[in-house]
């Protein structure tokens, strides 16, 4: 086995490189500084050992360890599980929670991260057997290819971002011509005038309006928009919290939302780069529809 050392080295030095270019803590505060980084920072070089070792075990015929190997990779379905959990603990003191689709999309990315990070080991070592060489060449390629998936869609590529006016028909609270809801009082009203923004998502293709019926989908918008500007919101006050009504015509969907900056500018900034939730994708174009 002292033959697989270097190649079980730099295997494991790609792979954990991986994981850090993988982590990120943006403008959701999520991991947290230090402590969140360091269990997946812990969990990542975890991953790179066993992708690593896998390949020495596989060409000296270690079944035994092969199949323990392939057991403890199984347990990284415990970082989903612990990342649901955290994250749910905390969006119940959120003033614009993530919503539970939101929060099981970031417990799959940060599991199949690790898998990720675990394939990048193994394939770096199995290059490295051959040659030293081959082995930072085949890392360099998997660490771009990594970059590259780090994330997925956006929702400026299923639909466009328009502003629109906040307005009262009475009681009647509307964004633009989508109606909202009813507010009753005259106090709340005026703090709506003064300070709530309107916005229009309008879908792109017939995909898109499905996409963007999903509520999981509608109140990633609202936690987004309330994580970077600000929210003009406490508890206890439900005729300010964050909505979203979807026109049942044409699929548009109106947010309605009270920022501290009301910039539409860095607005429709943020909402365009809103992920697109792998449990809201639809596709109803590529179906067969019999026809």
């Amino acid at each position: 086995m002292d033959n697989y050392l270097l190649p079980v080295v730099v295997g494991i030095v790609f792979g954990f490189v991986a994981r850090t270019l993988l982590l990120r803590t943006d403008f959701r505060q999520y991991p947290t500084y230090p402590t969140g980084r360091i269990i997946h920072l812990s969990f990542g070089f975890i991953a790179a050992f066993i992708g690593a070792v896998a390949i020495p075990a596989v060409l000296e015929s270690d079944w035994t360890a092969v199949t323990f190997l392939g057991l403890a990779a199984t347990q990284f379905r415990e970082v989903r599980k612990m990342e649901r959990e955290s994250l749910q603990n905390i969006d119940n003191f959120e003033l614009v929670e993530r919503g539970t689709p939101f929060i099981e999309g970031m417990a799959q990315a940060f599991e199949s991260r690790n898998y990720l990070v675990m394939f990048t080991a193994l394939i770096t070592t199995l290059c490295a057997v051959f040659s030293f060489w081959l082995g930072i060449i085949g890392g360099i390629i998997m660490l771009v290819m990594v970059k590259f998936n780090m994330s997925g869609q956006l929702l400026n590529a299923i639909a466009d971002v328009t502003e629109a006016e906040i307005r009262f028909e009475g009681p009647t609270l509307f964004v633009g011509d989508i109606l909202i809801k009813n507010v009753g009082l005259e106090d709340t009203r005026k703090i709506i005038t003064e300070k709530a923004v309107g916005a229009i998502i309008i879908p792109k293709n017939q995909n898109s309006i499905v996409t963007l019926s999903f509520l999981g989908q509608r109140q990633a918008m609202l936690h987004h928009v309330a994580t970077v500007l600000g929210s003009y919101l406490d508890s206890g006050e439900p005729a300010l919290i964050p909505l979203t009504k979807r026109d049942m015509a044409d699929g548009r969907i109106a947010l309605f939302f009270l920022p501290r900056e009301k910039d539409f500018h860095q607005i429709k900034a943020v909402l365009d780069n809103v992920p697109v939730l792998d449990s809201a994708i639809r596709m109803p174009k590529e179906a067969d529809k019999g026809k």
